[in-house]
């Protein structure tokens, strides 16, 4: 896992030796959407009925906003029907006629719904035929061929979105996935490389991974909580650590008020590995590894940093490693541009911070902020 960001690293170093869910809206959105929709057709009756009628504008608009609210109380059955009728592919000819059908069918619902409206108001029975009869239903014929296409053209945007998502949905668990076979290959290389040496270990490091493994496959989620994540690395670094012995020193700043924070799973798997396997193992000596969690600027970072062999930093500017792609990748699926990966180098060491968005309470930011400054 992230094999190619190390590549960087170890070419540098043979220099110097000379060796990455469709929401739906809310209720109080659509209200929001059909008045502010229905507006200029209001807007737009209102001028009608003072240049035809010659009536003022206060008595123009009320008349106006009850042919409206009766279209918009009507246009619901409409947005009904065509979730009932989606566009078909192909066009079939009965799809037109159901519409045809539909069509005046509505502007007569209108027409009884807006004088239901004007008898409510002036209580008495009345019967508001508007500009005439047949005007009246083609108006209505015109509303419900409006109302239809904005309806077919939210569901066209709808489908577009959900499609985006799951298509968003698979690549995220297709890198997911490939990050099972390619940390497990990883860890059971250092059980293999054990063996000749101390069998004992040999077999702790076994069964160690075998808790690994069942853990990496039951993880189905794209995001656990820090806790979760640490817990997991844990388990991989004591395999290591059978093999490093004391070469290999961790230290950790793990807050508690951080540890609810969450983050893409196998990240800090990713981050840890990467330094273990390519800045501590290519090294004679011990290597430190250091694991911090920190607020910065409201946001959570994840820091994983090791004085191993290093790297020159134009080496590190060029890496296109696969766990780091792949982990990046991740990153853009998950939070688009708000999270990201920096990496700094050096021959005395190598430094990664995942930037993540902070997911949690104003107090717990405050106060994880306050210890950073301490």
């Amino acid at each position: 896992m992230g094999d190619g960001f190390r590549d960087a690293r170890s070419h540098s170093h043979g220099q110097l030796t000379g060796v990455t869910h469709s929401p739906s809206p809310s209720r109080s959105w659509f209200w929001l959407q059909l008045i502010i929709g229905w507006l200029p057709m209001w807007a737009l009756f209102t001028v009608l009925i003072m240049n035809v009628h010659g009536a003022p504008f206060a008595g123009a608009a009320k008349v106006a906003l009850r042919m409206i609210a009766s279209g918009a109380l009507v246009g619901l059955g409409v947005s009904a029907f065509v979730r009932r009728c989606p566009w078909p592919y192909p066009f079939r000819w009965s799809f037109l006629l159901a519409h045809t059908i539909a069509a005046p069918l509505y502007a007569l619902a209108w027409i009884a719904t807006c004088s239901l409206l004007e008898s409510l108001v002036r209580w008495r029975l009345a019967f508001d035929m508007g500009p005439g009869l047949g005007r009246f239903v083609v108006t209505g014929v015109w509303l419900y061929l409006m109302i239809a296409a904005v309806s077919y053209a939210q569901q066209a945007t709808q489908r577009t979105a959900l499609i985006q998502a799951a298509t968003a949905r698979a690549q995220l668990a297709a890198l997911h996935a490939q990050l099972h076979p390619h940390f497990l290959f990883n860890a059971l290389h250092t059980v293999v490389q054990l063996i000749p040496i101390d069998p004992t270990k040999a077999s702790h490091a076994a069964e160690l991974l075998a808790e690994l493994l069942r853990s990496a496959l039951d993880e189905k989620r794209d995001r656990i909580t820090l806790a979760e994540e640490w817990r997991f690395v844990e388990r991989y670094l004591a395999i290591e650590q059978l093999r490093f012995g004391d070469r290999l020193q961790v230290a950790t700043t793990l807050p508690d008020d951080l540890m609810d924070a969450t983050l893409p799973s196998f990240a800090l798997q990713t981050l840890v590995e990467n330094a273990v396997r390519h800045g501590a193992a290519p090294k004679v000596g011990t290597t430190h590894l250091h694991v911090k969690a920190r607020v910065e600027h409201g946001r959570l970072s994840l820091v994983v940093s090791d004085d191993g062999i290093g790297a020159e930093p134009s080496a590190m500017n060029e890496e296109s490693g696969t766990g780091l792609h792949r982990l990046r990748e991740r990153l853009t699926g998950l939070y688009g541009g708000n999270a990201k990966l920096t990496i700094q180098a050096s021959p005395a060491g190598v430094s990664v911070t995942l930037h993540l968005p902070a997911v949690q309470s104003a107090q717990m930011l405050f106060h994880a902020t306050s210890h950073d400054d301490e």
